[in-house]
């Protein structure tokens, strides 16, 4: 083998170690992350399925929920215009503001969701924390949101037809103070992408 054709095998090498360890980059400003990149050699994981959830409210023994709504977080900016600079506006982060969660499930003779909205259309404030579980296919949680300070603002009630037979279903919307997603969920999370990853 010749010297240039052992030349070309090495930088051949060490790129294939480099594409292999960090991901193949896809620009110039591209920052490689072995954490966050797809590395050949690996099987990319499946999503997770949207019907897998569990949903838990400080203290109300509640049904299954068949739908959750509003998981969303946002934060504003602000623009600032500076002097002499035409060609960009500075964004400027400002307030985190986070959607109203909806939950909705089967009407069923528990009227613990109602109590709850009623009692505070009384002038009876219970916030309530919880938890947003997301589960695998063994019904294992892999990752979760904890929203805090909850208070009923919407209670849904269902439509009646007698022309339907379709499953009567409540809905609350609730205002709360913050989503946050603990060490212990982004931890189970990472564990179950490095499993999958090896294949396990």
């Amino acid at each position: 083998m010749s010297l240039r054709a052992r030349l070309l095998a090495a930088v051949a090498y060490v790129l294939l170690l480099a594409i292999v360890a960090f991901g193949v980059p896809l620009g110039l400003s591209w920052l490689p992350s072995l954490a966050g990149n797809w590395v050949l050699g690996t099987r990319p994981l499946p999503p997770y399925q949207t019907f897998n959830f569990a949903v838990e409210i400080e203290g109300l023994l509640i049904g299954g929920f068949t739908e959750v709504s509003g998981l969303e977080s946002e934060v504003e900016v602000e623009e600032y215009r500076e002097g002499g600079v035409n060609g960009f506006v500075h964004k400027l982060p400002a307030r985190t503001s986070h959607s109203n969660l909806v939950l909705s499930h089967g009407l069923t003779s528990a009227s613990t969701l109602w109590d709850w909205y009623y009692n505070t259309t009384l002038g009876v404030i219970q916030r309530r924390n919880g938890t947003i579980m997301l589960l695998d296919s063994r019904q294992i949680p892999v990752m979760w949101w904890n929203f805090r300070n909850a208070l009923p603002v919407r209670w849904n009630g269902p439509a009646f037809t007698a022309t339907s037979d379709e499953v009567a279903v409540e809905s609350l919307e609730l205002a709360h103070e913050g989503l946050a997603k603990p060490l212990l969920s982004q931890a189970v999370a990472l564990t179950q992408r490095v499993t999958g990853m090896a294949g396990l």
